[in-house]
């Protein structure tokens, strides 16, 4: 079985937020290989801007339904759940301050295909709040 380290682990402290995720069907748009599996990186798109196609560095790492990270990286995430989320560049976390919101809509993206949408449901890092 191949293990996911955590990212807190990596990164020598907790996530930055926590989003309610919905992962797409094929049939919306979604990915047509299903969903992933956990250490995907997709990129972050805040609702609304889409016009200007802005993608953030901003990954998620999934949590199953007791709000424990998903360890087993050969199963895929479930469709809709939890996910903890990491402003990867933390020089940019000033600037996601004035974002960063409780119920504010975005999505994870593969380049400019939407996978899923999400909403923020809790503040995390305190330098965010």
């Amino acid at each position: 079985m191949d293990f996911h380290k955590p990212y807190e682990q990596n990164r020598n402290r907790d996530c930055d937020f926590i989003v309610q995720y919905r992962f797409f069907s094929p049939e919306e748009g979604g990915r047509p290989i299903g969903n992933p599996s956990q250490g995907y990186r997709s990129d972050f798109m805040y609702s609304g801007d889409e016009n200007k196609k802005q993608l953030w560095m901003i990954w998620p790492e999934f949590l199953d339904n007791e709000g424990n990270i998903i360890l087993d990286k050969s199963l895929q995430v479930p469709t809709s759940g939890k996910a903890k989320m990491w402003i990867l560049s933390e020089s940019l976390i000033e600037l996601h301050k004035g974002r960063i919101k409780i119920g504010l809509k975005a999505f994870f993206m593969e380049g400019r295909y939407k996978t899923a949408e999400c909403e923020i449901i809790q503040i995390v890092n305190p330098n965010l709040k």
